[in-house]
């Protein structure tokens, strides 16, 4: 797996001299982030041997090399996950693959589905801790080269970078919920036993994706930031599906692409 993912590196570098200081993951539906972005370079994933193609709707594929706010930054433009046949380990590669570029901070997006009852599709909610039901992409032999056996994640979630993007939403004069992401394997949706499950354990919002990779950029040392998009909740009326995921997704996606910009214009 490491000279895999060195591969991927060094393909990379061979395209472009970039090394960028921040990298972000645009979950599904939330691609107006790329708007922001003064693009250096595109690398489509199947221009690099040895790298995972995203093949979830909503999920282009691409490495964006560019800047946000004067910041070099590389964006994921969709991103892996293991309902795709992938293991964690692969799903993951990409954020390993940024690391290496140089990336110190990792800002992720998701679209989530909220079981807390204050919450409303269009919502923005700051992850302030997980519960990982994704197979761990630790698991198997531990790469030293990129971290301990054994990480903790009391810490996985960069406190100072929850504190600017509550003080930035606040300037933007929106809502910025906060809660526990729940990830669960997918593709189907949650049964509402399962919501109710989610509710019980102290989640207050449930996926498919974002967990694994946290892991890994926690192992790596990385900041992380995370933020859910709410964009359909737990219990309505309405059957949920990935086209309205990405329908509400999309609506609501200039509120995330502008508080990821001005937190990384703060970093």
């Amino acid at each position: 797996m490491l000279q895999r993912i060195k591969r991927i590196v060094s393909q990379i570098q061979c395209k472009l001299d970039f090394t960028p200081e921040i990298g972000v993951v645009l979950g599904s539906g939330l691609d107006s982030i790329y708007e922001s972005v003064d693009v250096a370079k595109t690398i489509p994933y199947s221009e690099l041997e040895g790298m995972p193609i995203s093949t979830a709707p909503g999920h282009v594929g691409q490495f964006i090399f560019g800047y946000i706010s004067s910041r070099p930054v590389v964006l994921m433009r969709g991103r892996i996950h293991s309902y795709e046949g992938y293991s964690t380990a692969e799903t993951t590669i990409p954020i390993r693959v940024m690391a290496l570029l140089g990336i110190k901070y990792l800002l992720l997006s998701n679209a989530a589905g909220g079981v807390n009852p204050n919450f409303s599709v269009g919502d923005l909610m700051l992850i302030t801790d997980h519960i990982n039901f994704i197979p761990n992409p630790l698991i198997g032999p531990n790469i030293e080269e990129f971290g301990p056996r054994f990480p903790a994640m009391g810490s996985a979630y960069d406190k100072k970078m929850m504190v600017l993007a509550e003080e930035e939403a606040a300037a933007m004069g929106i809502t910025l919920r906060k809660g526990v992401y729940v990830s669960l394997t997918g593709p189907s949706f949650e049964t509402p036993s399962e919501y109710n499950f989610v509710r019980i354990i102290g989640g207050s919002a449930v996926g498919m994706s974002t967990t694994p990779e946290v892991i890994v950029a926690s192992h790596m040392g990385l900041k992380v930031m995370a933020v859910s998009l709410i964009s359909n909740v737990a219990f309505s009326p309405v059957e949920v599906s990935h086209e309205e995921v990405l329908r509400q997704s999309k609506i609501s996606s200039a509120k995330m692409s502008n508080l990821f910009r001005r937190v990384i214009s703060r970093l």
